[in-house]
């Protein structure tokens, strides 16, 4: 490829032009993940971005990173407006701002990326091999945890359908992303290159898709007892009318309905806040589930908001999974809350001025990083993620290898019928598919599922409808490397390239 052809000169004879058409290739790369799941596009539209970072200085780099992220989070997170105009009843300002506001900090981290990336590989193709896995996944994880964290988007979790996904029980996501990275270097250096070189690269542009697809058949752990049924129950109600004061015992009566139905069903899960209420309000109703699960046998498991009181007499309340197995009532309490979700990061003259905007400011206390497993009346121990917990992987490896099976319950009727379902959806199939475990998902409005230890949906409900979804799941025992060591070897790999770059650059 001559370098100096008019289209790869664009970013230095038209910068404006070319920020923007990076902006149109981030706006495309939202297509690479769930529901359009055009996985094959994201090594093309990762090209142009290398390539600008191998051939232009740092800070032009950083501007490119930066307007590729704003294309891909404002089409990818956009949902978050909906959540707070259209269902949080928020001023269009507010909702605005903090939509904006995540786009832009998100975008920075790309624009780190790029930066990154352009500094240490030096103009040198060969160097970019190396650096730009290594960037890209370091500062993929890190817009994971800093500031509470916002995993989304990660570029591994589009390709849970590719041969790539075969690497994701061995490495993470992150490091399906980082061999994505990889093999896409690898074409522009190839593209590059020439004779014994370009061989080379072209060999390793194919060898993560190979290796792969060959992982995929490994079977990484091994049943732990006998399959069993399982139902989940979606009440498909619209978060506007979920807690209008009417909706209660309908709500209540349509659940408790459903799970009798299913008598052979050995664990009932109902989803996130599926009683839309608070424990101490609803007592008589959760005694009366308990009877149900005394004469039934079954264990019932579902989601409400927990309060507690303090000896001081202030009460907590926690977004809590309870959990009933016949004899004792056990309780799992949300450890990763949402900010201006769950609890508001402002200060108290803030906080009154969302009184006065009517705009809800109340704190969720957090449960504790970790709690005792949930263990169902046949005595398969579950790991519990509510919500966008599920989006963290690591922190829900202490459950393992102790737990069998995952549960997920979530409430993404706070999106409308929007993408972010979808997106969540190809989260917690990654999930399933990095610990070798079946997983169920109950949601309020869908998208509910069941899925295998290949990540893949056995069963899956209609959106926006009640539902009820019965299927045969199977306690798993075992560890794969990645539930053994989690992203410490990724990302231990990640900081030694960089460091060892790093240095490089500094004594030439």
């Amino acid at each position: 490829m001559p370098r100096n052809s008019s289209i790869l000169l664009l970013p230095a004879d038209r910068p404006k032009l070319s920020q923007f058409l990076f902006f149109l290739l981030g706006c495309l790369a939202t297509t690479t993940f769930a529901p359009f799941g055009w996985y094959l596009l994201a090594p093309i539209l990762l090209l142009p971005l290398l390539f600008v970072c191998l051939t232009v200085s740092p800070r032009d780099a950083a501007k490119y990173g930066f307007w590729f992220g704003v294309g891909m989070f404002l089409t990818g997170t956009y949902w978050i407006y909906i959540s707070v105009v259209v269902f949080g009843q928020a001023p269009v300002a507010i909702a605005l701002f903090l939509m904006l506001g995540l786009v832009l900090i998100m975008s920075l981290f790309l624009g780190l990326t790029g930066w990154l990336i352009s500094r240490l590989a030096s103009g040198e193709p060969w160097l970019l091999l190396f650096v730009a896995p290594a960037a890209w996944v370091l500062v993929e994880w890190l817009r994971g945890w800093f500031l509470t964290g916002f995993p989304w988007l990660g570029l591994g979790y589009a390709h849970i359908d590719s041969s790539l996904a075969g690497w994701a029980p061995v490495v993470g996501v992150y490091g399906v992303s980082a061999l994505l990275v990889l093999s896409t270097t690898a074409v522009l250096v190839a593209l590059l290159t020439r004779n014994r070189e370009q061989l080379i690269a072209l060999t390793i542009v194919v060898m993560p898709w190979l290796v792969g697809g060959a992982l995929k058949s490994v079977e990484w752990t091994q049943p732990a007892g006998a399959a069993f049924a399982s139902t989940l129950v979606q009440g498909g109600i619209s978060q506007d009318q979920k807690w209008l004061d009417e909706q209660l015992l309908p709500t209540l009566d349509f659940y408790r309905k459903e799970t009798q139905r299913v008598p052979d069903s050995a664990i009932v899960v109902w989803p996130e806040v599926a009683i839309p209420s608070v424990t101490d309000q609803v007592e008589s109703f959760i005694a009366a589930l308990e009877a149900d699960s005394q004469r039934s046998g079954q264990s019932i498991a579902f989601g409400i908001l927990e309060r507690v009181y303090e000896r001081s007499g202030e009460a907590r309340i926690y977004n809590s999974v309870v959990l009933l197995d016949g004899e004792s009532r056990q309780i799992y309490r949300k450890r990763h809350l949402v900010p201006f979700g769950e609890y508001f990061p402002v200060p108290a003259q803030v906080r009154e001025w969302m009184r006065m905007l009517s705009l809800p400011h109340r704190d969720l206390s957090a449960g504790a990083d970790v709690q005792p497993l949930l263990v169902a009346g046949n005595g398969v121990e579950l790991a519990v993620a509510i919500c966008y917990e599920d989006a963290y992987g690591a922190e829900q490896l202490y459950a393992l290898p102790e737990a069998s099976l995952l549960i997920n319950v979530s409430n993404d009727a706070w999106f409308g019928d929007s993408i972010a379902p979808h997106q969540h959806l190809q989260i917690a199939r990654m999930r399933a598919l990095e610990v070798g475990r079946y997983a169920i998902r109950a949601t309020n409005t869908g998208i509910s599922a069941f899925i295998d230890p290949r990540g893949k949906i056995i069963k899956s409900g209609p959106q926006f409808k009640p539902v009820s979804l019965t299927a045969t799941v199977e306690p798993r025992m075992g560890m794969t490397p990645f539930a053994s060591t989690g992203n410490r070897p990724v990302i231990g790999l990640c900081l030694l390239i960089i460091g060892a770059f790093w240095l490089r650059t500094r004594s030439s």
